[in-house]
């Protein structure tokens, strides 16, 4: 694949909607070298919703910029690499609005996409945003507000609060994509001029991913909390691939 060049743009809303899950279910979804990243006991994954707004080129104007409609599922994982602890997130399925991040994804720039179908509300406090995939694999659809800042952390997280459960998605900036060959995983890692996140009280949510009893057992996945971000200028790197021989990569399972 054709090494991109660092694209730039502005995180126009980003949605980080968490789930906890049993540690030997999101095992069993991982491909070598990855394993669950642990909090608490659990394993943590989730859906990234995320509008980008005049990503570019760093060198290019911003009016050449494009916006598009982006869903990533992630989990949380750990790997080793020259003998240190790395720590990301694996992704095994990414869509879009876009005709052409689909049709260059895996080919030009990290991951493959497949092409969605995006509907999306909001106000100054309110948030819907819901998805539908071309082949018909991915549905996705999450109502909320944005927390008032007293309102209490939910206890039933595995986070103790805000602040750390900011921290932790602060870290986990790099991510590992499925491509178009087994086994082989392209790195992308997201760079923000500044972070910072609140919260989202969520109304509703589905995720026919996360919801599915083939995958996830009745009791060994429950929705942990959802975070937002706006307007965020931010840039993309590509990173080194990770090759690995593919014994267990997870493509059927999304």
């Amino acid at each position: 694949m054709i090494r991109i060049p660092i694209m730039r743009g502005v995180i126009e809303r980003r949605i980080l909607a968490s789930y906890r899950i049993e540690p030997t279910c999101a095992a069993q979804l991982l491909p070598a070298p990855f394993r669950p990243h642990l909090i608490n006991g659990y394993a943590v994954a989730g859906i990234c919703l995320i509008r980008l707004g005049a990503v570019r080129p760093r060198w290019a104007p911003k009016f050449l910029g494009v916006r598009s409609e982006n869903a990533a599922h992630r989990i949380a994982v750990e790997w080793d690499s020259n003998g240190q602890l790395k720590h990301g997130v694996y992704i095994p399925r990414r869509d879009t609005s876009s005709r052409l991040n689909a049709l260059v994804g895996g080919r030009l720039f990290p991951g493959v996409h497949h092409h969605a179908h995006f509907d999306v509300t909001e106000s100054a406090d309110r948030l819907a945003v819901s998805l539908k995939s071309d082949d018909a694999q991915v549905e996705v659809r999450i109502t909320g507000r944005l927390a008032n800042p007293t309102e209490p952390w939910p206890t039933h997280s595995v986070f103790a609060n805000l602040t750390q459960a900011s921290s932790f998605f602060e870290a986990g900036s790099l991510g590992y994509s499925d491509t178009r060959q087994a086994g082989r995983y392209d790195g992308l890692e997201l760079c923000c001029e500044k972070w910072k996140v609140e919260r989202l009280a969520v109304d509703e949510i589905h995720s026919s991913y996360f919801q599915n009893p083939k995958r996830f057992p009745e009791g060994s996945v429950h929705f942990d909390h959802a975070l937002l971000m706006r307007n965020v200028q931010h840039e993309w790197h590509g990173r080194t691939e990770i090759c690995c021989p593919a014994n267990k990569a997870n493509r059927a399972d999304i």
